[in-house]
């Protein structure tokens, strides 16, 4: 099989966080060391032993979409979805790719996506009139409960949904898929839309991921996994990086979208060029070694055709965890020693679940696109089972390129190499 000569840049970025829903506002408040983690105010925390996040404030899914049919379907997106038709809306237009302008048939959507949290409003009331004697009777909820459940209530969690509301209202019929790999489910989307437009299979693709853990559930299903951080005195310093005393993590919500592109169709159409797409591996962490986190990197260097030294920064997943943060250090600490700088943004951000990997593979492009690389909020000295090199203040670029890597606690991984562009 010839091997493709079709390159894949990055024309369009949208993301938000819990530092702003502009690529500006997160830029800034990243050089600035700002955290956009803080106690909860969306929903009642006072009785839980974790009562800290990290929310967007004001956030309204009507002010990006244009189309009154499209502002009718709000109604049944959860937020999660809604962050994501925001998100890829805020990356047409950075990549200048108007509905329309495209053709629809080699436009793709490529999306990472996880468990979506119910509100407790859609299915509470059934719940509470079946459960008589503290369990659901079967009986009472095939009866009397399904009366009470909404007829639309499973279109807005469903985890392809993110996928199918963006195409239809971008008129994007090309290849369209959905991975619900979690935590690295929209590292994974980023590398399979960029096969597919190497495959000559698309030309343009919206790829991305967008998760909202700020959620009555999430929060009691993370606590009773024993997952999250208890330090809500000081939310500023509660999601730790690697770094010693860390506790777990910190749920926020937030995401983003890139638009990739086919580098010929992109310059036939003037659209802007943030960065190019060289490389991505993926990998299992069998045993939680970091063998597996050291193989996704080698193969997205080895399909970059690059050597370690060339990397100027890693941009870690980094969950603050006590167990996932010391195997992923190992990973990395394999392939580079601590030579090569580690930067992690779950300290600024929290934890997007699907979201975080392409809202901070978009702050590594905008590193190398400013030239200089914000530095992670590490609180505190690493963990001396955590060998990396921190990246704690800005730093000038040295090389054009830099890998992110992402993970599961199950042992996914995958890893991207992205070059800056001149």
């Amino acid at each position: 099989m010839a091997v493709s000569t079709r390159r894949v840049v990055l024309t369009g970025l949208g993301a938000l966080t819990p530092l702003g829903v502009t690529l500006d506002a997160l830029w800034s408040s990243l050089l600035e060391g700002k955290c956009g983690i803080r106690p909860v105010r969306s929903f009642d925390v006072s009785t839980l032993p974790t009562r800290i996040g990290g929310e967007i404030d004001g956030f309204d899914a009507k002010k990006y979409i244009a189309d009154r049919d499209g502002r009718k379907q709000i109604r049944v997106m959860a937020r999660t979805i809604q962050l994501a038709v925001a998100a890829a809306q805020l990356a047409m237009d950075s990549a200048q790719a108007a509905k329309g302008k495209l053709d629809p048939t080699r436009f793709g959507i490529e999306f990472g996506s996880s468990l979506i949290p119910m509100e407790v409003v859609e299915l509470g009331p059934a719940a509470k009139v079946s459960a008589t004697t503290g369990e659901v009777d079967l009986k009472i909820w095939g009866g009397e409960g399904l009366e009470q459940v909404p007829p639309l209530w499973m279109l807005k969690y469903l985890p392809n949904m993110q996928a199918c509301h963006i195409s239809i209202l971008h008129d994007a019929q090309g290849p369209n898929n959905s991975i619900t790999e979690s935590d690295v489910a929209s590292l994974l989307a980023m590398g399979e839309a960029c096969r597919i437009i190497r495959r000559d299979q698309a030309d343009f693709m919206l790829t991305g991921g967008t998760d909202s853990k700020i959620n009555p559930l999430s929060f009691i299903r993370q606590t009773l996994f024993g997952n999250l951080s208890k330090r809500n005195e000081t939310p500023e310093e509660a999601s730790r990086p690697f770094c010693e005393g860390r506790d777990g993590i910190v749920l926020a919500e937030g995401g983003g979208v890139i638009a990739l592109e086919e580098l010929e169709h992109a310059k036939r159409r003037g659209a802007p060029i943030h960065a190019e797409m060289v490389g991505f591996g993926s990998a299992f962490d069998h045993g939680f070694t970091g063998a597996g986190v050291a193989r996704a990197i080698r193969a997205a260097l080895k399909q970059a055709n690059l050597t370690p030294d060339a990397i100027n920064h890693v941009v870690a997943h980094g969950a603050a965890h006590p167990k996932s943060d010391v195997w992923e250090a190992k990973g990395i600490h394999e392939v580079f020693g601590k030579n090569t700088p580690v930067a992690a943004y779950k300290g600024n951000l929290g934890h997007l679940g699907a979201g975080s990997p392409i809202a901070e593979t978009i702050v590594g492009v905008l590193s190398m696109k400013h030239g200089k690389v914000p530095g992670g909020r590490f609180v505190g000295p690493i963990d001396p089972a955590c060998p990396i090199k921190e990246l704690r203040e800005t730093t000038p670029v040295r090389t054009p390129y830099f890998v992110k890597i992402s993970l599961t606690d199950m042992g996914q991984c995958a890893a991207l190499v992205c070059r800056t562009w001149e």
